[in-house]
């Protein structure tokens, strides 16, 4: 087995970084150079879902979105942790039955925490 490498064993990989990104730089450049140029205002205005937009991008929103936000990301990456569980359960035996059993409660000591702060409550 050849465990020494020299450069021109990379030459193939190099050729291959040298032409995507030939192709990248190329393809942007004839792009930019032949397509359209008609601005108009309406054509430059910011569209949303087909809906005009009204307001100030920069309104301040409430920090209870986002915390709902990432209680939900937090949770939904718990529950992907039970899916191979359940999967293995009975090669797992007790012993995995307890590791769950710990971490749905420490899962839901975190949710019960949460609802008596009130995060989940609108206003």
């Amino acid at each position: 087995m050849n465990t020494t490498y020299l450069p021109s064993d990379y030459l193939p990989i190099l050729i291959q970084l040298g032409l995507a990104l030939g192709f990248i730089v190329t393809t942007m450049i004839v792009t930019h150079n032949i397509g359209p140029k008609r601005n108009s205002q309406k054509k430059d205005a910011a569209f949303e879902c087909g809906i005009p937009s009204q307001g100030d991008a920069r309104t301040p929103i409430s920090i209870k979105y986002f915390l709902i936000a990432i209680l939900f990301v937090l949770f939904d990456v718990e529950v992907i942790f039970m899916y191979p569980w359940a999967v293995n359960f009975k090669n797992l035996g007790v012993a995995g039955f307890v590791q769950m059993a710990l971490f749905m409660s420490l899962l839901l000591a975190g949710f019960y925490y949460i609802l008596k702060k009130g995060v989940l409550k609108w206003e």
